[in-house]
């Protein structure tokens, strides 16, 4: 035995057992077929063919491995050798005897050894399914005892057909270890010729090896674990009278010799109906032999002696006891003359045997018994099962399990109902609904946790190690507790049936035929009730989850929490066992719990990535049956448990296939059979169309399984799959599918498959075109829709069974296409990215949300692309940032060179030039975004249209900033005066006070010291005063009244207090006042005027398009002024009050531009004024502040006053007589201290920060949908209406004062830990520049023997794209005399840290604001990034275009729509404001008007404008934030609007019950979803 273990790599094995879950996954070596194998994968083949079926699992041979040495043996033969045949043969057999085969039955035997209970199970089941003899008493190998593998049977059900007394035909299915049969045992005495098994297997199925015997292929006469093993196998009738024995009847068979194995000879021959005994002859000598002979002849229970060396015939020795010889017999006759014999004795004999009964025997080891978690198991299981008994099964899950029947099924019906549009349904309708719906829940929560449910649920939460048998135990028990039952009522069902199908047959219509239907109903209503099994516990448990979710809180009467229910499935699942993913019954996906069970697995697991098998096709077509063969799943097959829904099961993948598959697990969904007999009379057709869309969009492969060749059945399944596969293709999914056409006669014949294959491709394209007309859809052929190859993709299997059942083993050629379709499937997984067991979870929400909502195709939303897109927004943001932030580096460096007169013009090839490296390595990592991104299969989609947009972005960045530099060269051109003047000024000093310290130079005493000191302030104020006479200090100034001097000469007649009660024209409700109508001219016109003016009169002139044109044109028309004001650069030019004039005739121009257009108004002067004053005021603040910067840079008064100090000190020096390069290299940095470097660092700094706000602050760091997200979140907090409005009226005006409000709160925040270092850190670096640049030209000078002319070129050229500081800025200093330069750059190193401190200390949180021109600012930086996007709003609600791209191309399009009051909408000819949404006023019967037209809701782009350019479809999926804003500000906007919530548009109830915490949340979960539409 050891030695045998030893060469099937079993050692250690009997002690730690082989595992099912090893055996199941997934590996390399089971997609191979194998006739043979090396010794040590001989379990391993066994195994694999065993669990697909294939009964040749006993019939692998094992690869030889002395084939060489005999090679060897003969080539070393020498020549005279050859002639002596006797040597020959002797050598021969000496080469075979080397190495004797391993006996097939000691391979099944030692697997049988080795494995735990679920594994035995498992093989015996196989066993069985294949026809083979089970071991029923197993002597232990390593202990004297033997054992009664009971556990190993307990899955096994017989179904057979007998003919009762009036010739009726009576199906029985039964659990094997239940059935009452007679048994006949075979015992062999001593060594007998005949093969006992054989002659078994003749009785049973002569054409299949039941029981193995000496002549099966691979047997071996040196088997070690057999002798002792008693094998049973059952023979089956089918009712025929070709039966060989018309009862159902045990055959045991003790292998070996009986005489040694008394203990299994006495229990069989207790329990025989009849003995069979073989023996050559009956010999006095052997006493043994003959005491046992004796007994059993002499005992009441007949006996068949079978001698292998006589002749005779049957012959009856005396009543019950026979013999029959076998010698020189033919083999059929004997086995003729032994089954009538049999027969016989059956038809005398009552005895019956019972599996079960043999656990009761003493001295055998039952493994049931044996096992302390199987024995646990059964025990809680059976306690259980108790308070089942005597309960009518067909109210048991009434009772027991209240939460899934009518309860949930009446919630799946609102459901639907709610997601499925009506005529004229409202927002009260909807949240009535939503009302009922939590009623039902409440309902589910209050009802009792039955006494059943709470042993269930302790036994699950207990850490025992029996969890696994408990389950198994409480399937094996529900079978049993229902199966009388069911198959009485299937009976019923079937005799029903039949009468109905030949009451219609005769066309009879009377009301017996009806009442035969509702018969044929109700016994359908009971089958479904009386289903009853772990299936429907785990829907209870679903239910009680999600009622609780639902309702927030525990059940009272529930021993654990609730929210610790999903990990009890996500454990099932991980063990093996299927969950329910679509509940048959309610036809409806418990979503909540199966997302909260897939979150467990993610947690157990990790986010695991898995493919995702499903299987359709028409009921009872073997579906099942083949996944169970090719994954060895437990899929329930039997016609009488029908799988009904959808089932999801794991099956793992081995280490080694996973790195070939790329994902950790097949995730398997089966589903009821189309077009199911217990949907009869329903709405079959919609059901299975729903089926076969769930599972064909969940599926990363779809198995369409056709069974038989009936064309009609073909054709409803291929309709069924290609409508569903269209749907795929129109919400960009790209599943695969395959065809398995089983039970297909002919396999073999190639031309047949040929001709098969043509007519499916046949069927297929014309289905292809019947289902576009349906989805209204160009396609022409399947190939259209998806990826198929017909030679490929089409399998044809062979018939299940070899023979006629119940007696036929499954088909080899059934199981070699099992494992070809295997193969096929990997093939197809090992090419596909799977997906993440998030990404299911997401996938069956959007999938089943879509088909609640019956249009599939325009409501489906796929989580897993809007997450992609998602993360694909957030990159783009970061590469147009990279290319934005790379451009100001080069903007900030061009634009100093300008400044210095360096450069005098810009290209854009010089643009593109510069930001050529930023752009190779954004294009780098795009590219490896798209090709390594987990999400790379979905990403691709849209590379090229974003590869696009980035091009966009980056022809953008350098045609904006060649713009702005062209200003910048045109503004220092006409700022010329004004610079060379300021110099002029600065140096001119410089040099007066040269002078007079040389002159006070000669009194150098102390007591002179006050009196220089007094001199220089004389001199000093001498100077400023001709400084001032000279140039006139620049004034402050007043925009407002600028504005109003303007706009009163243009319109002498208005009023004068108008100035007075001008109104703010972005916060007005109407613009009815500011317009008046437009005269028309004619007959037709004369009659339009009158009847416009008596409007105008009424105050009814504007139109709901009107006031929303106008608004959009006001907010264009600020945009586009607030860009000429920055255009003015009114920091470096300065103000002058014709840039009023120019805003002013911009805003007039547009102002007629709109008046010309199609409208039939024109504006009154009131609103041009108000116009031009709010834009005005609202730019106030800006033009002051930058002409406040001008003025600090230019105003004599003001820059000359500051230096004061600076010229004193060149003064001291001049006086004391220091070097000229001492002197000079003051100068110098008293002219970087000015505003060079300051500015530099400030701007360097700012881009710095805003690098740092994009990373770090919560709400800048993502896309806009983000932003916009925190944007609402702080509306929310600050509950200001005023700032509501503004967001809803004048969306990206709102958006920008954020983004100022976030920076400016970031820069506080983070100012000592974050800004000021920055500011620190490029202060310094600046510092290093300038001492190297001064080094670098001292060398220079020193190497070229120049003077400080060159000297100071080289320094102002090495700087001039860091800091505006060139040589005109020294033009009016003589420095000819400087001459040591060593000296200029020691000056130089040791004044510039005290400078750099002094701007350092200068730095502030206001710093930017101040010292800044607005555009280098970082909010201005931040706004110009997030704010080149869509802002076109919803003409209904208001709500954003969330496109990323503005003018983009398609609809716009936003996730969430608001509620239409919230911009105004109102009832006809009342003042009821609307608290109705878009998204469900589209489906509904409702109208408005649009340019004094009416429109259905349902037709709205008929009205044209900007209703024409959105798409909004029906969504009845809920945003809580804007339904909370409506409550929160009823009285605001019912006062704002003048109009009141109530009559049809009354606040619906449920949403009063909103807390702002709820809306909030809101946003975290629901509102980051982006539009797909690009």
């Amino acid at each position: 035995i050891e030695n045998l273990y030893h060469r099937l790599h079993l050692e250690g094995r009997h002690n730690n057992k082989l595992r099912a879950e090893d055996v199941l996954q997934i590996k390399a070596h089971s997609l191979q077929f194998h006739e043979s194998c090396a010794e040590e994968e001989l379990i391993l083949s066994f195994l694999e063919k065993l669990l697909m079926m294939d009964y040749r699992a006993r019939y692998i041979k094992t690869k030889e491995t002395n084939e060489e040495d005999h090679t060897q043996q003969r080539d070393n033969d020498s020549p005279e050798d050859e002639s002596d045949i006797f040597k020959a043969i002797y050598l021969s057999n000496k080469g075979t005897r080397q190495s004797e085969r391993i006996d097939p039955m000691d391979v099944q035997m030692a697997v049988f050894h080795c494995a735990d209970g679920f594994l035995k199970q498992l093989i015996v089941t196989k066993l069985s399914q294949c026809q083979y003899a089970l071991p029923l008493l197993v002597p232990d190998p390593f202990a004297q005892r033997i054992e009664f593998p009971l556990w190993t049977f307990r899955q096994i059900n017989k179904s057979w057909k007998m003919r009762n007394t009036n010739n009726e035909i009576i199906s029985h299915i039964q659990p094997i270890y239940k059935a009452q049969t007679p048994m006949v045992p075979f015992f062999r005495f001593g060594s007998v010729s005949s093969s006992k098994s054989h002659l078994m297997n003749s009785l049973i199925n002569e054409k299949h090896n039941t029981f193995f015997h000496r002549n099966c292929p691979g047997s071996s006469r040196n088997r070690v674990l057999m002798d002792g093993v008693v094998e049973i196998a059952w023979f089956c009738p089918s009712g025929k009278n070709t039966d060989k024995f018309a009862n159902c009847v045990a055959f045991c068979n003790l292998h070996g010799d009986a005489g040694d194995h008394e203990k299994q000879l006495q229990i069989l021959t207790e329990m025989a109906s009849v003995n069979v005994v073989l023996l050559a002859r009956l010999d006095r000598n052997d006493r043994h032999t003959t005491t046992t002979i004796q007994n059993l002849y002499r005992s009441a229970k007949p006996l068949i002696c079978l001698f292998t060396e006589d002749e005779c015939t049957v012959t009856e020795m005396k009543k019950g006891k026979y013999k029959i010889g076998l010698k020189d017999r033919n083999q059929s006759d004997v086995s003729e003359e032994l089954r009538k014999t049999i027969n016989d004795c059956l038809s005398e004999s009552s005895s019956a045997f019972r599996l079960e009964d043999v656990s009761k025997l003493p001295d055998i080891r039952v493994d049931e018994e044996d096992d302390n978690g199987c024995r646990g198991g059964r025990v809680a299981a059976q306690q259980m099962i108790n308070l089942l008994e005597k309960k009518d099964l067909t109210k048991v899950k009434e009772s027991f399990l209240p939460c899934q029947g009518k309860l949930w099924h009446q919630w799946s019906q609102k459901n639907k109902e709610l997601h499925r549009p009506q005529a004229d349904i409202t927002e009260n309708e909807i949240s009535k609904k939503r009302t009922e719906m939590g009623k039902i829940r409440e309902e589910q929560h209050e009802s009792d946790v039955s006494k059943f449910m709470k042993l269930f649920i302790k036994e699950m939460n207990s850490d025992s190690a029996n969890k696994m048998f408990f389950l198994k135990w409480l399937g094996i028990f529900l079978d049993e507790y229902i199966s009388d039952d069911l198959y009485a009522l299937h009976h019923k069902y079937d005799e029903k049936w039949s009468t109905v199908l030949k009451l219609k047959e005769s066309q009879d219509k009377s009301e017996h035929l009806k009442a035969e239907q509702a018969d044929l109903e109700r016994i359908s209503e009971e089958l479904q009730a009386a289903a009853f099994g772990l299936e429907h516990i785990m829907r209870e448990i679903g239910q009680i989850y999600e009622s609780c979710s639902s309702v927030k809180k525990n059940k009272k009467d529930l021993q654990s929490d609730f929210s610790s229910l999903p990990s009890l499935a996500a454990e099932m699942m991980i063990s093996g066992f299927p969950l329910e993913l679509m509940d048959g019954d309610a036809a409806h996906v418990p979503v909540i719990w199966v997302s909260a069970v897939l979150d467990q697995l993610v947690q157990k697991l990790g986010d695991q990535r898995v493919f995702v098998l499903s299987v359709l096709g028409i009921q009872s077509s073997g579906k099942s049956t083949m996944l169970n063969a090719m994954f060895g799943l437990q899929f329930a097959v039997s016609a009488g448990r029908c799988t009904r829904g959808a089932f999801m099961q794991l099956v793992r993948v081995s280490d080694e296939m996973r790195t070939m598959l790329t994902c950790d697990y097949i995730l398997v969904v089966d589903t009821e059979g189309l077009r199911a007999l217990e949907l009869a009379g329903r709405s079959t057709r919609h059901h299975d169309n729903e089926l076969a869309t769930f599972v064909v969009g969940l599926g990363n492969l779809t198995l369409i399984n056709i069974f038989g060749e009936n064309p009609s059945e073909i054709q409803d399944i291929l309709q069924i799959v290609v409508q569903a596969i269209l749907r795929m293709k129109k919400v960009r999914l790209n599943p695969s599918c395959v065809f398995v056409h089983q039970n297909v006669s002919d396999i073999t014949a190639g031309e047949k498959n040929m001709e098969g294959r043509r007519r499916l491709q046949e069927k297929l394209d014309e289905m292809t075109k019947l289902a576009a007309k349906d989805e209204v859809c160009d396609a022409e052929r399947f190939s259209d829709i998806i990826k198929f190859d017909v030679q490929k993709d089409v399998k044809y299997f062979a018939q299940l069974w070899e023979g006629s059942p119940p007696m036929a083993p499954p088909n080899p050629n059934y199981c070699e296409n099992i494992q070809e379709l295997k193969k096929t499937i990997m093939s197809h997984a090992s090419k596909s990215h799977g997906m993440r067991l998030t990404h299911l979870k997401d996938r069956i929400k959007d999938l089943w949300e879509a088909l609640l909502k019956e249009r599939f195709v325009f409501s489906f939303r796929n989580s897993l692309e809007i997450s992609a897109y998602r993360k694909l927004e957030t990159e783009y943001s970061k590469w147009s940032w990279s290319l934005r932030r790379a451009m100001m580096e080069t903007e900030n460096e061009l634009h100093n060179k300008i400044e210095n007169e360096a450069i005098h013009e810009i290209e854009e090839t010089d643009l593109q030039r510069e930001l050529k490296k930023t752009n190779e390595e954004v294009e780098k990592s795009m590219s490896e975004f798209f090709e390594k991104d987990t999400d790379a299969d979905l990403l691709i989609q849209w590379k090229m249209s974003f590869e696009t947009k980035i091009k966009d972005v980056q022809e953008n960045i350098v045609r904006e900033t060649k713009r702005k530099l062209n200003e910048v060269l045109q503004q220092r051109d006409l700022r010329k005066k004004i610079d060379a003047q300021r110099t002029h000024h600065e140096n001119t000093l410089l040099e007066k006070s040269k002078e007079l310290a040389l002159k006070l130079k000669d009194k150098a005493n102390d007591e002179e010291t006050l009196k220089k000191e007094f001199e220089f302030d004389l001199f000093w104020k001498l100077c400023v005063k001709n400084i001032i006479r000279d140039t006139p200090a620049i004034k402050k100034i007043d925009i407002l009244t600028d504005v109003k001097i303007l706009l009163s000469d243009i319109y002498k007649s208005a009023p004068v207090d108008h100035w007075g009660e001008s109104k703010d024209i972005f916060k007005v409700l109407s613009f009815s006042d500011y317009v008046k109508v437009k005269k028309s001219s004619g007959i037709t016109g004369a009659i339009t005027n009158a009847y416009r003016s008596a409007k105008e009169k009424l105050g009814y002139i504007l139109s709901k398009e009107d006031e929303a044109q106008i608004r959009s044109f006001v907010t264009d028309v600020s945009l586009q002024t607030d860009e000429m004001i920055q255009s003015f650069n009114i920091s470096k030019m300065g103000y002058n009050k014709s840039c009023i004039q120019q805003l002013t005739d911009y805003i007039k121009a547009r102002e007629t531009e709109h008046e010309e257009a199609s409208v039939h108004y024109v504006f009154k002067n009131e609103f041009f004024m108000d116009l031009v004053l709010s834009i005005s005021k609202r730019a106030n603040k800006m033009i002051t502040g930058q002409h406040r910067l001008f003025r600090e840079a230019n105003d004599p008064v003001i820059y000359v006053d500051k230096k004061r100090k600076e010229y004193y000190s060149v003064f001291q020096k001049h006086l004391h007589g220091a070097a000229s390069a001492v002197i000079f290299g003051e100068i110098i940095c008293q002219k970087l201290r000015e505003e060079p470097v300051k500015q530099s660092v400030y701007k360097k700094t700012a881009r710095d920060v805003s690098d740092d706000i994009q990373t770090d602050c919560e709400s800048l760091n993502g896309n806009r949908s983000n932003l916009e997200k925190h944007i609402l979140k702080t509306l929310a907090e600050e509950e200001d209406f005023n700032k509501y409005m503004n967001y809803i009226h004048n969306p990206r005006d709102h958006f920008k004062n954020f983004i100022r409000h976030e920076v400016s709160q970031f820069i506080t925040g983070k100012f000592s830990v974050s800004v000021l270092p920055k500011m620190k850190k490029n202060t310094e670096l600046l510092q290093q520049k300038i001492m190297d640049t001064a080094n670098k030209s001292t060398e220079h000078v020193q190497v070229n023997s120049g003077d400080v002319g060159l000297w100071l070129k080289g320094f102002t050229k090495e700087l001039s794209g860091v800091l505006i500081f060139s040589e005109k800025d020294l033009s009016g200093v003589k420095h000819d005399d400087v001459d040591d330069f060593n000296l200029l750059e020691d000056v130089i190193r040791n004044e510039l840290p005290a400078i750099m401190t002094d701007i350092s200390k200068e730095f502030n949180i206001y710093a930017f604001d101040e010292k800044l021109d607005l555009k280098f600012r970082p909010d201005e930086i931040l706004i110009d990034h997030f704010c080149q996007c869509c802002w076109v709003q919803c003409p209904f609600c208001t709500a954003i275009c969330t496109n990323t791209t503005k003018d983009h191309p398609g609809d716009h399009n936003v996730r969430f729509h608001r509620v239409d009051g919230i911009k105004g909408w109102h009832y006809h000819q009342i003042e009821h404001l609307s608290a109705d949404i878009c998204t469900t006023l589209v489906s509904s019967g409702k109208r408005f008007c649009a340019s004094k037209e009416w429109f259905p809701y349902k037709e709205y782009r008929r009205a044209g404008g900007d209703y024409a350019k959105w798409s909004i479809t029906f969504d009845t999926s809920e945003l809580p934030y804007w339904k909370w804003f409506v409550c929160r500000f009823k009285k605001d906007l019912e006062k704002h609007y003048n109009k009141k919530f109530q009559g049809q548009g009354e606040i619906p109830a449920e949403w009063k019950n909103l807390t702002k915490e709820c809306a909030i949340e809101s946003l975290n979960t629901k509102y980051i979803s982006p539009c797909v539409t690009e």
